[in-house]
């Protein structure tokens, strides 16, 4: 026995013993793409040395003898931090996800396949400005610079990824870059998801109850709409069961398209007399984050440093010497949806005007990691590509013999959206600026603008104009037979919306709307919510002069004037009733919550529980108010929608209709289902949080996971690679943390301030920026997450020009010599 034993401890060391070596073999692996900021290297394609000195926080600041050159460096500093970031990007691009991760990315795969970006995206690289092109050409060089040197040196492949997802590299292109750019302008389109939405919600609901539901922005007035089964007379529709696709989807949901806070104000409006200038970008949360920071200096045109999105050459968001600049998403409506009638005698034809006409038509083949390629036949009418029926719901809204597609103004060869940014990154103020952005396409987007004495904002984006008889408006796919629904041409840049010098010394927008021009020169009926803009409009004017603190810490004010303005509506009847000391522990819990939501501020702090409590019930509430009508189909509007409930509450054009169950023979009252939709949500909170109210917390259920993709997704491997933690902020709030608003975790926060900014001219060098994670795409490197902590707290680094300011507590140097054309060689 003793020696069985004796040879059991012998076998279970030798395999802990050769599980450690395993270990350290893999991280020894691993770890050998972690790039190495104080390393040398002599490099084909550069025309003379260039510097890249990496800060406390590894921000790469870059000196180059020349323009080419800088971009040069920043193609490589990328390149070293965010290779996999950049070649996932790339190859969503493409519909090229599948040939790594299966067959589950399959519809994404058909999709990007039959919106062709990277095809246009070539195309779009000779449209560019020379200096632009350059710069592409010059970035392009960089990124395969340091593949060259990842491939000579065995640096692990160049991040750790590539071990296991993917065999080989393919040369960095300048026209890669610009299918980033679209892939953003995809993401940031939600138009084309609204309008299926509407009508699949057309189907359930008449004219009235839809405008409740999924209402026009409430400080405009509404237009009337036809029902979308009007639009097609004599078709049938399958009525619409669920509202969340099954398959993977490549375009964002409606209401996913992104948002953002930005706002300016002139030196009459600040402390210290000079301008200042705040944006925060709200996008999809990832680890690492979509935002990288860069300093470039220019010759001839000094320093530039801001955030920068991997793959682009450009600072997308930032300052330099003279000028600040800031981007929102407009929602400018740049998207329809056609409904095309195929023959049916020939269903490679489709209706137009003037009768049928073929499709485009082109077949590829689809890579498939685990199984055989699959082939697609990929179609064209004259409005667009032909989209898969498995994306956006299209299947519910499209009748039989019929498919759908996709107008989108970026959808063009004439795209100079690269030039108009690389113009913006170089003016000098908020005049060049301006002009600079009349070449932008896609995505619509607000521009906030300051330099050293004025502000302005600006819409900039390709906006069509639709008919004045287009039935649908531009809100409802139409019919794509019909003449009056085709676009009649683009909005002109001086007719777009902007407000230069304004005489009250500020600019502010959060995707509000932005224009009162009438249909069809206006810019959108989709906008995002009131409240964020009404809290930045109340604080901007609660004092004389603002400070870049001040503005630091409204970009981090969690106080919700949502729940301000729809609490007492929701809880106003309940306040007042039921007994003072309830027997009924259902009633009893009731009370209690309504007794601490009536002390509430509307501060959504993760750390009290009547966020929590405020949340689950206005969730709850508008199940409890649609789920009657709407069946299944309740998951369309899942989720918070306190505009429908102030409507509803406020019977605004009979909206109290919603609160009748018009299944039962009685009439219930809003405050009966005010009661109900309360114990619904404090039911499942005390389920999964415990008994006692006062003992939850919000931070507990809204909790922000930065993932990474695809470790992220791996159970062994997510709490090494994801960056999670709890949040306050709401879906409403400046500090916006938008949830889920549907699933096992609804208030799971996925879109927050992914970066924020704050520039003040009256001490350029002491403003503030700030991403949510870390430079690196490494999770070994201690930059992966430090930016992370500061982010949370609202804290930021130093956004100098100063090299100086670079080289204390600097990361080490990068020196980047030219090297002739047969290879790449490490040096130092």
């Amino acid at each position: 026995m003793a020696t069985a034993f004796k040879w059991l401890y012998r076998a279970l060391g030798a395999l802990a013993a050769l599980s450690a070596l395993a270990l350290a073999a893999a991280y020894l692996l691993v770890a050998g793409s972690l790039p190495d900021y104080d390393r040398d290297f002599a490099v084909r394609g550069l025309g003379a040395p260039a510097r890249i000195l990496r800060d406390a926080h590894a921000v790469p600041h870059i000196r180059a003898e020349t323009e080419e050159d800088a971009f040069f460096a920043l193609g490589f500093a990328h390149a070293q931090d965010r290779l996999w970031q950049m070649e996932l990007n790339r190859r969503a691009a493409q519909g090229r996800l599948a040939e790594l991760f299966g067959p589950a990315l399959l519809p994404v795969d058909r999709m990007m396949r039959a919106l062709d970006l990277h095809r246009l995206a070539r195309a779009a690289v000779a449209r560019q400005s020379p200096r632009a092109r350059a710069a592409l050409e010059a970035y392009a060089r960089g990124v395969n610079a340091r593949l060259r040197a990842v491939a000579d040196q065995a640096l692990g492949r160049g991040a750790p990824e590539f071990l296991f997802f993917s065999r080989s590299i393919a040369p960095w292109t300048p026209a890669d870059s610009l299918s980033i750019a679209k892939l953003l302008a995809l993401r940031l389109s939600d138009h084309a998801a609204a309008e299926v939405r509407r009508a699949a919600l057309s189907l359930l609901l008449p004219a009235e109850r839809l405008r409740d539901i999924d209402p026009d922005y409430p400080e405009d007035g509404s237009i009337a709409l036809p029902d979308y089964a009007a639009l097609f007379p004599g078709l049938r529709f399958a009525r619409p069961a669920a509202g969340a696709p099954r398959t993977a989807q490549a375009l964002p949901a409606a209401g996913r398209g992104g948002a953002s806070n930005a706002w300016a104000l002139s030196g009459a409006r600040t402390a210290a007399g000079k301008p200042i200038l705040a944006n925060d970008p709200h996008l999809w949360l990832s680890a690492p984050s979509i935002w990288h920071l860069a300093r470039l200096e220019l010759p001839g045109v000094g320093g530039i440093m801001g955030a920068a999105v991997p793959g682009l050459p450009l600072i997308l968001i930032g300052r330099n010497e003279r000028l600040a600049w800031g981007l929102t998403a407009s929602y400018g409506d740049d998207a329809d949806i056609y409904i095309e009638k195929l023959d049916p005698e020939d269903p490679s034809r489709y209706l137009t005007p003037e009768g049928y006409a073929p499709f485009r038509v082109r077949r590829e083949l689809i890579q498939v990691a685990g199984r055989p390629p699959e082939e697609v036949e990929l179609r064209w009418t004259r409005h667009g590509p032909v989209l898969p029926p498995d994306q956006l719901g299209l299947a519910q809204v499209t009748p039989a013999g019929h498919v759908a597609a996709l107008s989108w103004t970026a959808l063009t060869e004439d795209d100079r959206s690269f030039t108009a940014a690389f113009g913006l990154m170089l003016a000098r103020d908020i005049d060049e600026g301006a002009a600079a952005m009349a070449d932008h396409v896609a995505p619509p987007l607000n521009v906030t603008l300051a330099d050293e004495r004025d502000v302005g904002m600006i819409v900039a984006g390709r906006l069509p104009l639709r008919h004045r008889l287009n039935p649908g408006k531009g809100r409802l796919p139409a019919p794509g037979w019909v003449a009056v629904n085709d676009w009649t041409g683009y909005l002109r840049t001086p007719d777009l919306p902007r407000v230069m010098r304004p005489a009250s010394g500020a600019v502010a927008n959060a995707n509000n709307r932005t224009a009162q021009a009438p249909y069809p020169r206006h810019v959108s009926f989709h906008w995002g919510d009131p409240y964020r803009i009404r809290r930045i409009r109340k604080e901007l004017a609660s004092r004389e002069f603002h400070s870049r603190d001040g503005a630091a810490a409204l970009q981090n004010d969690a106080v919700s004037e949502m729940a301000r303005a729809v609490l007492p509506l929701i809880a106003r009847d309940l306040w007042w009733t039921g007994a003072a000391a309830p027997a009924d522990p259902v009633e009893a819990r009731r009370r209690e919550a309504l007794e601490m939501l009536g002390e509430w501020n509307g501060e959504m702090t993760q750390h009290a529980p009547e966020p929590l409590i405020f949340a689950e019930w206005m969730r709850r509430l508008t199940l409890r108010l649609a789920a009657d009508e709407l069946g299944p189909a309740v998951e369309l509007v899942a989720g918070p929608r306190p505009v429908f409930v102030e409507r509803v509450f406020r019977d605004i054009g009979g909206a109290g209709a919603w609160c009748d169950v018009n299944k039962t023979t009685r009439v219930e009252t809003c405050a009966e289902m005010a009661a109900l939709a309360l114990d619904d949500a404090l039911g499942a909170l005390a389920e999964r949080y415990g008994p006692d109210p006062r003992g939850w917390r919000w931070g507990e259920a809204h909790v922000a996971t930065h993932e990474h993709t695809p470790l992220g997704r791996f159970a062994l491997l997510a709490p090494l690679v994801n960056i999670t933690h709890e949040a306050s902020g709401g879906d409403f709030t400046l500090l916006r943390a938008q949830g889920a608003g549907s699933g096992p975790e609804p208030h799971k926060v996925v879109t927050a301030a992914g970066m924020r900014m704050v520039v003040d001219f009256a001490d350029p060098d002491s403003s503030l920026i700030v991403i949510s994670t870390g430079q690196s795409g490494h999770p070994l490197s201690r930059f992966y997450d430090d930016q992370s902590l500061l982010w949370r707290r609202g804290d930021a680094l130093r956004m100098s020009l100063d090299f100086a300011d670079a080289e204390a507590g600097a990361q080490g140097v990068t020196l980047l010599t030219p090297l002739g054309p047969e290879g790449s060689d490490e040096r130092g």
